[in-house]
């Protein structure tokens, strides 16, 4: 590895420690239907991220909930305290593609239709109101 991307790496690191994330890899759902999700929690409040979680009827708001508990749990083991109420909030959400399994599916005639079964990667970023 060379001086310059050793540089740069060692500076992406540094800045990763003061960001308090948390990501989930291959969920299985496409990642149309959990942007929608990930969509209703942007920028809120964590308290409130989670009752919005917790009561919605979507399917992907599960695996969302947990995340957004381990990203919670991250804040506070890097700050070694607890998180008050209305101190953090999710500042970045984002959903990107996953593997795409390719099955195929019997069809009339001899023919087969193709079926895809998407996934995701979801990353949750959670902040405090007070930086």
């Amino acid at each position: 590895m060379g001086a310059r991307k050793r540089n740069v790496a060692n500076a992406k690191k540094e800045a990763r420690k003061t960001q308090y994330f948390a990501s989930l890899q291959n969920v299985p759902s496409s990642p149309r239907k959990m942007r929608y999700v990930v969509d209703l929690i942007r920028g809120m409040e964590v308290g409130r991220a989670l009752g919005t979680l917790r009561f919605s009827q979507k399917a992907a708001s599960n695996p969302l909930e947990k995340l957004l508990r381990s990203a919670i749990a991250n804040w506070e083991q890097k700050n070694d305290r607890k998180a008050e109420a209305g101190e953090l909030y999710v500042s970045k959400a984002y959903v990107d593609e996953g593997v795409t399994l390719k099955r195929m599916r019997p069809a009339p005639q001899g023919r087969g239709y193709r079926i895809r079964k998407r996934s995701n990667h979801v990353t949750l970023y959670v902040d405090s109101k007070n930086d």
